[in-house]
């Protein structure tokens, strides 16, 4: 009965829209004003196999999600040693490193896209000031454009692991760190050694709730680049959104939702069997 009132939450909220948008996968559902649609069977499924712009959307979301989840990591990683280490002013420097976090992601957006502008932006600026290229249209371009969200990506996301990998090495014993260096340990062997095996499970944790995040992203890209140019930047749920929304597909998008599910839950489980089984290891 206490946990009742929580499982009534996750069955309204999550759990029947799920099975909705999976029914819905199986008809020819449109998003008209009177709704009318009929059971296709695996209709819309065969039509998504035979749709390359989809599959090359998927590609893209790939390069997106462990390119920024990893490059995530390794700047976090980093932030996190420095912030834990006894630096003045250390209190405020962690409040500052939420600020990318904080910010709604439309306004995100909207402040890299002045940053990248390749009239007026900042970085523009600055390349020039150094005699480098100064006309380069960041979000433009096809070389550039996923890079450059990339980037934004990483930057965003960064605060959220920077600070549960900050909570993991205030709970690793400093004894730790003291034994290892009268063994002889330098400071990349402490990391090596002591560090990275006890945020492992952190690590763990982090990287997989940051690849489903990165993998489900919309606002962020939608807003910069609206998935282009020329489809560059055309992450999945930006694929299925217009589907659903411009193209009022609804079955059709839907069951391009149930595929993003069931790939990126496979995907999961690869990762976190290959993990535990590291742990497993003597």
């Amino acid at each position: 009965m206490l946990v009742l009132p929580s499982v009534l939450l996750i069955v309204v909220l999550s759990v029947a829209p799920l099975l909705a948008g999976l029914a819905l996968a199986f008809t020819d559902a449109r998003l008209v004003h009177t709704p009318h649609y009929s059971f296709v069977g695996v209709e819309n499924f065969t039509k998504l196999a035979a749709n390359s712009m989809f599959w090359a959307s998927f590609r893209i979301g790939m390069v997106w999600a462990v390119s920024v989840t990893l490059l995530q990591l390794v700047a976090a990683m980093g932030l996190a040693l420095l912030l834990n280490a006894d630096l003045r002013l250390r209190g405020l420097a962690r409040v500052l490193a939420l600020i990318p976090w904080a910010m709604p992601p439309v306004v995100v957006s909207i402040m890299w896209r002045m940053i990248y502008s390749p009239n007026a932006g900042p970085l523009n600026a600055l390349l020039g000031s150094i005699g480098l290229p100064n006309d380069i249209n960041w979000l433009g371009s096809f070389t550039t454009a996923l890079p450059a969200v990339i980037a934004v990506g990483v930057w965003v996301g960064m605060p959220q692991t920077t600070v549960t990998l900050l909570a993991g090495l205030q709970q690793v014993p400093p004894d730790t760190y003291e034994a290892a260096a009268i063994d002889g340990a330098g400071a990349w062997r402490r990391f090596t050694a002591v560090t990275v095996p006890s945020l492992r499970p952190i690590i763990t944790s982090i990287t997989s709730l940051n690849f489903i995040w990165n993998f489900n992203s919309f606002s962020l890209v939608y807003v910069l680049t609206e998935g282009g140019p020329g489809g560059q930047t055309m992450l999945p749920m930006l694929f299925t959104y217009i589907e659903a929304f411009q193209n009022r597909n609804i079955g059709y998008a839907a069951a391009m939702g149930v595929v993003l599910v069931v790939v990126v839950v496979a995907l999961l489980g690869l990762y976190l069997w290959s993990q535990l089984r590291a742990e497993d290891k003597p």
